[in-house]
Order: C-alpha cells, then sequence, then structure tokens
C-alpha cells in the first residue's frame, strides 16, 4: 500500500528536543535583531544622511514595536491560534529584514526596524507552546531555556555583529538573519503542531488593542526620549501626561469587557501580579549590565579605569552572560519543580545580586590605579574579574526568566497563557527601557572631559552598579511576596 503525503505528515512525530530547538532558535533570532545595531550606532547618522537625534529611531522603533505588538500578539494567538500568530511574526521579521538591507533612507529603515520588532512576541508565545506541548517534567527545563534566548542571542550576536560591521558591508547583517528568519520559519511550520483549539466564542478586543498602544507608546517614548528632549521638557511631560490619561481609560473599558484584551482581574491575582513587578526589575538588571560593563572594557587604558577593547573582543569577553543563562536552564528547572518558582526567583535575585556585586568591587580596585598605560597582566586580570562578575549576573538572569513565566502560567486559565506571557514580556520591555533611561541619566550626569571628549567617570559606572544591586534585591523581595504555591 502506497502512503500518501498526508499520511507521512501524520506519522511524523517531532521530539520535545526538536521543538524545544526550533523555538529557542526563534527566541535567539529575535534577540540577534537586537543586537545587530549596536556596533552600527555610532555611524547611523553618516550612513543616512541625518543627525544622531532622528537616527535614534531606528533603536527606539523597534522598542516600541516589541512592547506594543507582544500583548497584543499573545491575546491573537489565545484566540486564533499559536503557531498561525508565530508565523505572522516571522513573517514581519523577514520583511523587516530585508527592508532594513535595501534601505537607501531612514524612513525605509525606521519601517523595517519597526517590522523586526513586531516579532519580540516569539519569545512567549514560545513558552506558550512549550507548556502546552511537552511533558510537565521536560516543560520546566525547556521553557526556562526559551526565557534565556534573548539573552544568548544578545551575547552571540555582538561580536558576530561587530566582527561583519568591521570587515564587511553591513547590510550583510540583515540578509543574514533575514535568511535565518526563512529557515526557522519553515522548520516551526513543519515541526511545531500545536493541539486543536476549541472556539472560546471570545472576540478580539479592536478598541482595547488600539488604547493599549496608544498609552504604551506615549509611556515609553517619556521614557526612552526623556534625557534628549528634556526631563521637564513640554515633549516629555506631555507623553506622560497621555499615557497616564489612555492607560487609565483603558483600564477602566477593559475591566467593563466579558473578553478583554488583557484580563485585568487575572493580573492582579497575587502570584501574576508581583510576579509582573519582579520582571520589572530583573528586565533592568538584564539591560544594566550592557550599558557598564561593555562601556568600561571600551574606555582608553589611559583614563585609568579603561580596558581598551576592541568592539569585536569585547563581544566575546561579554559571551560568557549569555553562556551562564543556558547553563543554569536544567538547574533552575529542577529547583523549581522541587522547591518551586517563587524560590527559583529569590535565588536569581541574590545570584544576581552577587554577580553585580563583584563587578563593583572589581571596577572599585581601578579606582586606585593611576591614569596611564596599565601592565597587560593587569588589565587581563581585570577582565578576567569583570567576565566572571558579568557570568554569574547571567546565571542569576536565567534563573528568573525561567521561573517567572512558570509563575504566571501556573496561576492563568488556560485560555489566557499566551496572553499572560505577552503581558509579562511587556513588563521585562518596561525594565530594560526604564534601565536605558536611568542608567543614562546616571551615566550623562557624571561625564568629565578627556581630551575634548566627555565620558562618564568611574564614579558613575559605580552608582549605576549599586542601582542595579537595589534592582536585583528589589526583585528577591517582590518575589517573596508571592504567595506559596502555584495558584
Amino acid at each position: 500500500m502506497i502512503r500518501t503525503s498526508r499520511d507521512s505528515r501524520a506519522a511524523f512525530q517531532p521530539s520535545p528536543g526538536l521543538i524545544v530547538a526550533v523555538l529557542a532558535a526563534a527566541g535567539i533570532l529575535v534577540s540577534l535583531a537586537q543586537t545587530l545595531i549596536v556596533p552600527l550606532i555610532g555611524e547611523l547618522p553618516s550612513m543616512f544622511d541625518t543627525s544622531a537625534a532622528n537616527a535614534s529611531w531606528i533603536i527606539t522603533s523597534t522598542l516600541l514595536a516589541g512592547a506594543v505588538s507582544t500583548p497584543i500578539t499573545g491575546r491573537l494567538a489565545d484566540l486564533y491560534g499559536k503557531k498561525l500568530m508565530l508565523l505572522v511574526a516571522i513573517a514581519a521579521f523577514v520583511a523587516g529584514s530585508i527592508a532594513c538591507a535595501l534601505a537607501d533612507s531612514l524612513g525605509v529603515m525606521v519601517l523595517g526596524r519597526t517590522l523586526q520588532g513586531v516579532a519580540s512576541g516569539m519569545v512567549p508565545l514560545g513558552i506558550s507552546i512549550l507548556h502546552e506541548l511537552l511533558p510537565r517534567e521536560k516543560a520546566g527545563a525547556a521553557i526556562a531555556l526559551m526565557s534565556s534566548s534573548m539573552g544568548i542571542g544578545g551575547a552571540l550576536g555582538l561580536p558576530i555583529a561587530a566582527g561583519v560591521a568591521q570587515f564587511a558591508d553591513w547590510r550583510m547583517l540583515f540578509w543574514g538573519v533575514g535568511i535565518a528568519a526563512l529557515i526557522v520559519g519553515t522548520a516551526i511550520a513543519v515541526v511545531i503542531r500545536p493541539r486543536p483549539q476549541g472556539r472560546t466564542g471570545a472576540s478580539f478586543d479592536v478598541v482595547g488593542a488600539i488604547g493599549l498602544a496608544i498609552g504604551l507608546v506615549a509611556l515609553l517614548l517619556g521614557i526612552s526620549k526623556g534625557s534628549e528632549w528634556g526631563w521637564a521638557s513640554p515633549l516629555t511631560l506631555g507623553s506622560f501626561g497621555i499615557a497616564i490619561a489612555v492607560l487609565g481609560l483603558w483600564g477602566w473599558y477593559e475591566l467593563r469587557l466579558r473578553h478583554p484584551l488583557i484580563s485585568l482581574r487575572t493580573a492582579i491575582i497575587p502570584t501574576v501580579l508581583y510576579t509582573n513587578l519582579a520582571s520589572i526589575m530583573f528586565g533592568f538588571v538584564m539591560y544594566a549590565m550592557n550599558l557598564v560593563v561593555p562601556q568600561v572594557m571600551q574606555l582608553p587604558v589611559t583614563l585609568g579605569y579603561g580596558l581598551g577593547q576592541p568592539m569585536v573582543i569585547m563581544g566575546l569577553w561579554m559571551m560568557p552572560i549569555g553562556i551562564g543563562m543556558m547553563a543554569v536552564a536544567k538547574m533552575g528547572a529542577e529547583i523549581s519543580r522541587t522547591r518551586g518558582p517563587r524560590v527559583t526567583l529569590m535565588l536569581a535575585g541574590i545570584v544576581i545580586a552577587v554577580g553585580y556585586g563583584v563587578i563593583a568591587l572589581v571596577l572599585g580596585t581601578l579606582g586606585n590605579r593611576a591614569p596611564g598605560e596599565a601592565p597587560a597582566s593587569l588589565i587581563l586580570t581585570t577582565i578576567v574579574l569583570l567576565t566572571i562578575g558579568s557570568a554569574v549576573s547571567g546565571c542569576g538572569i536565567g534563573f528568573a526568566f525561567g521561573a517567572m513565566p512558570a509563575l504566571v502560567m501556573g496561576s492563568v486559565p488556560a485560555a489566557e497563557v499566551a496572553a499572560a506571557n505577552g503581558f509579562n514580556a511587556l513588563m521585562r520591555s518596561l525594565g530594560t527601557t526604564s534601565a536605558a533611561a536611568i542608567v543614562g541619566v546616571i551615566l550623562a550626569s557624571m561625564m568629565h572631559d578627556v581630551g575634548g571628549t566627555l565620558v562618564p567617570t568611574l564614579d558613575g559606572f559605580l552608582v549605576s552598579l549599586a542601582v542595579a544591586v537595589g534592582a536585583a534585591l528589589a526583585g528577591t523581595a517582590l518575589a517573596a511576596a508571592i504567595p506559596r504555591g502555584r495558584k
């Protein structure tokens, strides 16, 4: 008897390992796209013949698109299917990558980066699919690995992007991720087979989506552009005013709906509420690392506290952060299984604080070094110690990013899993945006002139690290406030 192609497709049962690999690749791809632009930041104004303020929209557009689209994509996935929304997100990513690769103007580049940002929802969607498809004993480690994929992609992407930007045409970066996205999209279409989704009788809340988009854009614009516009400027204050008014009305409207975009009644369940608040703290500490350690590594040795590393080499030294996140995935899942994800999240904050403390101690000793050339052995020792501290913090971030989805998904109805994961990812995005704003303000207010160029002082970096330690400990305190048990 000849088997039909339909029979062959039905006979194919992907292994859990293959499912995890495909979804983790999607998460790494999202992170790679965010990292690609870093080596080009200084060149963007000249590349597109514009001002630095205008060129910054190439970065801001991705942030805004990701923050707005992630909770909306999650709700659409709960209604119409998680695999469908994964494919929509990957299609937007491919289109955005092609637009960036072909861009000959700022507008086209911003459009492409916006489309790439839409794909940010693939990580929480992937987590929801793993929760649905994998056996419980394997889901924990897989979800932790999927959650860590953002850090893994960032760690791998920086040296790769720096190398390509230095030795080849920058457009190759976007052609490369575009081709990779096509491969990942094909793998998703073939490998991912979610269970049939019954009709919920709910409809998509269009008004709620528009209101959330307006409120989030206004809020994140105020946070991300405040230092550029001036924190007391009409633009910044107006953005925050619009955000407060729109999000307040949006919350009132959502509470009156039977099928809201985001169930605020679910969001105030103590476990979900405290987990989301902790997510802001852990998003903060994850991004603060990228604003301190790479700068110190690249500043000139003659400052007394710089380490003089080229960007490519600096990226290689930063890779252990992502490796640490990946390495603890299984360990974190085992702690969550035996002790509960609440304990894992508390441990995460402590480990992150220890890692940041090591970095602060190492940088503090540099204050005793006189400006000028330093022995190569001293520089190497300092870099190794900074890398160890960064890797320890990476392990803590890996613990946190594995525990947070477990806490959320163990506390919400099955029909709201993807939307709840999307909202949790939004909280982490709010933390990363706040880190960029707060650390940026600290460093900008503690500058000194070096040969006609303003650079952050050592005290500026140390204060930023102290704030990050405080955020990590605040995350631990919020985790401790989560009620014991999964519900």
